[in-house]
């Protein structure tokens, strides 16, 4: 067929999804290759090519194509190693350090900027200064409180700091600080749904407990240079974290690294972080214990918790694949162990992206190792609940509440639309969104009431594939300047009054994002792009044109009614109508003449 060797000689690789996830792409090797929309006209303007009895769009093609590979990836992986976790049960708990949006250090008036020339901002503290003391700033603990409550936990009215001891040239007074037997917040819970990305035998929901929330300073910046040399960056030291630590209640990958992903995103809808997981500013830790389904309570203790394996620790992953990767490599490593007859040894390990396997870091210190005690210096931490109950009043829409207005009435998306428009950007382009909404209902008034009801759905589709697919495809960061919201909302009126087509609209979102500022109006205008409607006479004139080409195709749909080759013929007029061509009339007309009823 015509569309499978235009594929092929064109030298197209496995789709891929592209950066917004929501439309299939096919990778090209060569950059002389045709693109994906060169392609479909070369396939409309092939009048004389005979379509497929049963026509599948080539976008659904692609997509087809792309799961048809994945799953024989994953039926070769199964073939060459049968899974090992059949039969045994992964639990995994999360540490998630974050550094707080403060202006301050935790425990000096040193600023927490870290971007600087190394070892610049510090105070005599933060470099264990024989003789200086902490001073608490009061102004850290307001983000720290925003994301306690956000994540549902009970605030303490009194917490104490207690020193964590540790020798390792990061942390230059051979403690850190931080908040074990008291910490200021406890008791929390976040809850993970099927959009979250959790693995589907977890359902639509699952709900994971936070143990506590503690304040801690965090440590230096170390440099390596092999063989033997290693530089630190002090303007790090004291910079206020919150350690989340989660109940071992996670017993699958994918599930943990949507729990990381989520509490990420409550983190930066509060303010709480300014940067995540890709600038370093938030870290997690995972703790992985497997053991046999069918093993008995009270075997291998994990933190007191019968049941459960001995466990590892793996330190510092840094992105959310790496979570996933890392457990599912921890857990395969555990149960070859013990399939084979050994003991799994509590250790902390270590994460390199790319690997397949986890690596011994040092033997697993126990909490007395670390000789926590209570910090002579600082006192206990006093919190007003009236300041609680006011932070509680004030935090801003979390997620959760954001994907049900987004999917909700007001403005009607698929949860697979509404997700990225919360993810992505920080939030500008969800912003951006609403603006083009607002902008297009106010420019809709006196439309019908139905069409309103969509305009969420419309306006997203152009702001996620349309535009976002133009940023992409520059390789450009999100801009909301490049097409202004207003400009987008007048584009879109156009379209839904029929003034223009849907390649016409297109074209005008191209030409404003390639700097062209006039006017929609104007540029309609100048550029003779108003769509000016033909009459039946002429749809009929052209619909007979295309249909004169091939009649044997025609005989075949009369014979077999396969009106699905229908789209095909509708092709063939657009292209002949030059943008002037509605879909939808081509298509009646095409039913008339070429299967009259009865």
């Amino acid at each position: 067929m015509l569309r499978t060797w235009l594929l092929r000689s064109a030298g197209l690789a496995r789709p891929r999804r592209c950066l917004h996830g929501l439309r299939e792409q096919p990778q090209v090797s060569n950059p002389r290759v045709p693109s994906f929309s060169s392609i479909r006209r070369t396939l409309t303007t092939e009048v004389n090519a005979e379509p497929r009895e049963e026509r599948i769009p080539l976008r659904k093609e692609l997509k087809n194509e792309a799961k048809r590979l994945k799953a024989q990836k994953r039926q070769k992986r199964g073939n060459e190693e049968p899974p090992r976790h059949e039969g045994w049960e992964l639990t995994v708990g999360i540490e998630i350090h974050a550094q707080l949006n403060t202006e301050a250090k935790l425990f000096s008036r040193a600023p927490t900027s870290t971007s600087d020339v190394p070892n610049t901002n510090v105070a005599l503290f933060d470099l264990a200064f024989p003789g200086s003391q902490p001073e608490f700033q009061v102004a850290t603990l307001l983000p720290a409180l925003r994301a306690a409550i956000a994540l549902n936990c009970e605030i303490q009215p009194v917490s104490r700091f207690d020193r964590k001891h540790y020798f390792y040239q990061d942390q230059p007074a051979g403690y850190q600080i931080t908040q074990y037997y008291e910490p200021f917040a406890k008791n929390g819970y976040i809850d993970l749904y099927d959009y979250d990305g959790i693995a589907p035998e977890d359902g639509k929901k699952v709900r994971i407990d936070i143990k506590q929330i503690q304040l801690e300073q965090d440590t230096a910046k170390s440099q390596e240079y092999p063989p033997s040399r290693q530089l630190l960056d002090f303007n790090r030291v004291s910079h206020p974290l919150i350690e989340i630590i989660t109940m071992p209640q996670i017993h699958s990958p994918a599930t943990a690294a949507a729990c990381v992903r989520k509490i990420q995103a409550i983190l930066q809808a509060t303010s709480a972080v300014t940067t995540g997981m890709e600038l370093g500013g938030l870290r997690a830790d995972v703790n992985v214990s497997v053991r046999r389904r069918d093993q008995g309570p009270g075997e291998n203790q994990y933190h007191g918790i019968g049941g459960l394996g001995q466990r590892t620790e793996i330190k510092n992953l840094s992105s959310f694949k790496a979570v996933k990767d890392a457990i599912i490599a921890e857990r395969n490593r555990q149960i070859a162990v013990l399939e084979s007859g050994g003991i799994v040894e509590g250790e902390t390990r270590g994460w390199t992206i790319g690997s397949t396997e986890t690596r011994k870091l040092r033997g697993k210190e126990g909490e007395v190792d670390y000789r926590y005690m209570p910090d002579p210096d600082l006192g206990p931490l006093f919190i007003d609940l009236q300041l609680v109950s006011t932070l509680r009043d004030t935090l801003p829409a979390l997620p959760d509440d954001l994907m049900n207005m987004l999917t909700g009435p007001t403005y009607g998306l698929s949860s697979e639309d509404a997700k990225p428009l919360i993810e992505l950007d920080d939030g500008v382009r969800l912003e951006y969104y609403q603006d083009v909404v607002d902008t297009l209902r106010a420019l809709q008034q006196d439309q019908d009431e139905a069409p309103q009801k969509s305009l969420g759905r419309v306006a997203g589709n152009w702001v996620l594939h349309e535009l976002g697919g133009l940023l992409t495809k520059a390789d450009l960061p999100w801009d909301p300047t490049r097409v202004p919201a207003q400009t987008l909302a007048e584009i879109i009126d156009q379209l839904l009054r029929k003034r223009i087509t849907g390649p016409t609209a297109k074209q005008v979102l191209a030409m404003v994002f390639d700097g062209d500022q006039r006017p929609i109006q104007q540029l309609l205008e100048e550029e003779n792009l108003i769509l000016r409607p033909l009459s039946r006479e002429e749809y009929i004139a052209m619909a007979e044109a295309v249909i004169s080409k091939n009649p044997q195709i025609v005989a075949n749909i009369r014979q077999k009614k396969q009106l699905g080759s229908l789209g095909w013929f509708v092709g063939q007029m657009m292209v002949l109508g030059k943008g002037r061509v509605e879909p939808q009339r081509a298509e009646e007309v095409l039913r008339e003449l070429i299967q009259p009823p009865e």
